[in-house]
């Protein structure tokens, strides 16, 4: 007998950042009413039918908001895990499980969990403090992440030589080796509650090296089919070992050598999987709901190969969000601007993303390349 999906099914969400307002888009096509929790100014607030203000990392005003739920999950890591774990307790259906989400928020227990299961991983040391770095010189050159609170490149510094020691964290972290860097690649898998797991294709990004954000994405990644293969039983080894219900973004490093390294995974949709909204059958933001509501995932093909682009905030600018050249960019075929409804721009602040796609992914990186040199955002 079949089953029957029901759109009065209460779904709430930690988090009111552009990867809600993107969730919110992709429910409404499935007829749900995304409940959310964030601070009073965030962007989903415009947008929302039921918006709570709230802080997601508050026990108290977590279990409040979930208490009456049917299923929560979060867009962000940063959450009151505790909170997550007594919902649970109660009956709550909470996707990604907390277990997992406590697993993630830590860099360092991240990197013992893959050697646990098998997937290799950068080689690393774990310190308590800068005296423990200052232990490790001969370990240099590597990249210093706090085991915690960390994102969009914030948190992570690099240590050269021992004359750099005074510029890393003196806070629990990671010292990671470098790898001799060939590409950044990322796999988003899914998986629900039956079970049924899907992979997005293999996915390129390259980064702003000021600001350490991914400044273009390409879909599909210049790889060959072993990698891609490997790349994508490495994610599905990781959600499988997991037991994770809902979207999983794997971060990989590929060497000159041909060797993938797992660098690190997001337990919700991910940078690294918004050009899937044209890119793709299914974005990864239906892919994630799907498979917190129990449904069959949606086929991952590509489409049409796509660039994205971080729309991110000029440097040196800071004030009331300007777009210059949005006007231009938007007379262009194959051209999808996403702004995120942020009213203040900063520097390198991810004010919105930009895809383009056509049939010729030569073409796409062109077009992309000119439209951002269009298109900037102005602090005034």
């Amino acid at each position: 007998m079949n089953s029957t999906f029901s759109t009065d099914l209460k779904i709430g969400v930690l988090g009111g950042g552009q990867l809600g307002r993107m969730l919110i888009q992709a429910a409404i096509d499935l007829g749900i009413d995304l409940k959310i929790m964030d601070e009073e100014n965030a962007p989903c607030s415009q947008y929302a039918a039921h918006f709570t203000c709230g802080d997601i990392r508050n026990h108290e005003e977590v279990v409040e908001f979930g208490k009456n739920l049917d299923i929560l999950t979060i867009e962000i890591e940063n959450v009151n895990v505790d909170a997550l774990k007594e919902l649970e307790s109660h009956g709550v259906n909470v996707y990604p499980q907390p277990n997992v989400i406590e697993l993630i928020q830590d860099k360092g227990l991240q990197k013992q969990f893959y050697e646990k299961i098998g997937v290799p991983t950068a080689p690393y040391k774990l310190l308590k403090d800068i005296t423990d770095l200052e232990t490790e010189i001969e370990f240099l050159p590597a990249v210093q992440k706090l085991r915690k609170g960390g994102y969009d490149g914030k948190g992570v510094t690099a240590i050269e030589s021992g004359e750099n020691i005074q510029n890393g964290f003196d806070a629990p972290s990671v010292l990671e080796k470098f790898v001799d860097l060939d590409k950044e690649l990322s796999v988003i898998v899914s998986r629900n509650n039956k079970g049924e797991i899907t992979t997005f294709p293999v996915v390129e990004q390259e980064f702003n090296p000021e600001a350490n954000l991914v400044e273009f994405l390409f879909s599909p990644a210049d790889i060959t089919t072993a990698i891609q293969e490997q790349a994508e039983a490495y994610a599905i080894k990781i959600i499988e070992q997991l037991d994770m219900v809902g979207i999983l973004a794997v971060e990989f490093f590929l060497d000159r050598s041909g060797n993938l390294f797992v660098n690190e995974v997001a337990p919700r949709p991910h940078n690294s999987g918004h050009q899937t909204i044209e890119g793709n059958y299914t974005s990864q933001f239906q892919q994630h709901l799907r498979a917190i509501s129990g449904l069959p995932p949606g086929a991952t093909e590509i489409i049409l190969p796509s660039v994205m682009i971080n729309l991110l905030g000029e440097k040196g600018s800071e004030g009331e969000a300007h777009y210059e050249g949005l006007e231009e960019i938007l007379k262009w075929k194959g051209v999808y601007p996403h702004i995120y409804g942020k009213s203040i721009s900063k520097p390198f602040r991810k004010m919105g993303h930009i895809t383009v796609v056509n049939k010729d992914l030569t073409e796409a990186k062109k077009l992309a390349l000119k439209v951002k040199e269009t298109i900037r955002v102005i602090g005034k």
